[in-house]
């Protein structure tokens, strides 16, 4: 099917709103009663007495029934006519906002049936939903290319610049200069890494090498490049750990979890704030129960669900990625820690942002399979 152009788009909005005026005219039952169902009846039943009405009375005046049965099915006829217009012209609306919405007009919306109480009215509002979170993703992936465009650029930059500079021996290769080249590929690795994440995420899958490991010295050992990369920020990270928690799962996708949640906290702390790290073992549902803890922030609970969505971005103090992320952080921290049959949530904390990680002691086999979608609906 051929692409419309954004005129053609807009005329399709403008036909769908001006359906919703005239069947919003129309819909004098239509829409009234919280099930279509009971309206059609309804419908059935007003006819039926009018057609009843208008035969006793004009078999009274003495017509005849070849008149009046005629009569009567034409008047029945335009009731019925008159009463769906309501009915198809919502319809008709929703089919029109559809059709923008698949050749990528993710900007119009249904107003006319989204008064009704019905069914209809129901898909109508679930519809805009829909399109409310298609435009929210399309808008966030193409910040997300741009500033992975500028990402990748960057370094890049850096080494043909370094690697020229030292053709031409502007610049001698000594160690400190194959350091910086170092750091810069690294950079590269970092972000390639990344797309591979979000490209994991994206088909709500991966594959997980399991391995028995001390929780204590993985957190030590994940924490560590986060405290060298904090720089002068003077951030504390103080941890409550027990020396002899052992936890089966896939050190890689759960450093992924911990650093994305431990970084966010470095993030929305202020200089020379602490963030607390605490563990437990909760026997009775056999899981490890790990606390983020960044002193002094709080999340409204109002913005604890859109935190986990994909492409969503803090700003001016409000939960989320700050200046440079993608939107993405959360988002691959839920994905890992449902990869294992956890959770990550936020909880009520007075002394701060809470977040909460749930992870299984022993991985059970079923649980990657049972997960394997369940990353995508948890960032809707």
């Amino acid at each position: 099917m051929q692409r419309k152009t954004r005129g053609a788009r807009m005329r399709t909005a403008s036909s769908a709103s001006n359906i919703s005026r005239r069947g919003a005219q129309h819909a004098v039952l239509i829409g009234t009663l919280s099930s279509l169902k009971v309206e059609l009846s309804v419908l059935i039943i007003i006819d039926t007495i009018i057609v009843f009405i208008m035969s006793w009375i004009m078999l009274k005046c003495g017509l005849s029934e070849w008149f009046a049965f005629p009569i009567t099915m034409v008047v029945a006829l335009a009731i019925t006519y008159a009463f769906s217009r309501g009915l198809t012209a919502q319809l008709r609306e929703i089919r029109d906002a559809a059709e923008a919405v698949s050749d990528g007009d993710y900007q119009v919306r249904v107003h006319g049936a989204t008064r009704s109480r019905d069914e209809i009215g129901q898909l109508a509002r679930a519809f805009n939903l829909m399109a409310e979170e298609l435009e929210h993703s399309d808008t966030m992936r193409r910040d997300l290319i741009a500033n992975v465009s500028h990402e990748l650029r960057t370094p890049v930059s850096a080494l043909q610049a370094q690697v020229e500079n030292m053709a031409d021996g502007i610049i001698e290769p000594n160690e400190a200069n194959l350091e910086s080249i170092l750091t810069q590929t690294q950079r590269l690795g970092d972000l390639i890494a990344f797309l591979l994440d979000l490209s994991r995420m994206e088909a709500g899958a991966a594959s997980l090498e399991i391995t028995t490991f001390n929780l204590k010295d993985f957190i030590e050992e994940t924490t560590e490049p986060l405290e060298i990369a904090d720089g002068g920020h003077n951030h504390t990270i103080s941890m409550t750990v027990p020396d002899d928690i052992e936890m089966e799962g896939d050190p890689d996708r759960l450093r992924q979890l911990f650093t994305n949640i431990i970084s966010n906290a470095l993030k929305h702390s202020a200089d020379g704030s602490e963030v607390l790290i605490k563990a437990r073992v909760d026997k009775p549902h056999d899981t490890v129960v790990v606390n983020v803890i960044n002193y002094g922030s709080q999340i409204p609970v109002s913005a604890r669900g859109d935190i986990f969505r994909r492409y969503v971005k803090g700003k001016g103090g409000h939960p989320g990625t700050e200046s440079g992320g993608t939107g993405l952080g959360l988002p691959i921290a839920r994905w890992a820690a449902q990869l294992h049959g956890g959770s990550v949530r936020v909880v009520d904390d007075p002394r701060g942002a809470d977040f909460e990680i749930t992870l299984p002691k022993h991985h059970h086999d079923d649980a990657e399979g049972a997960t394997d979608g369940s990353a995508e609906g948890a960032t809707r």
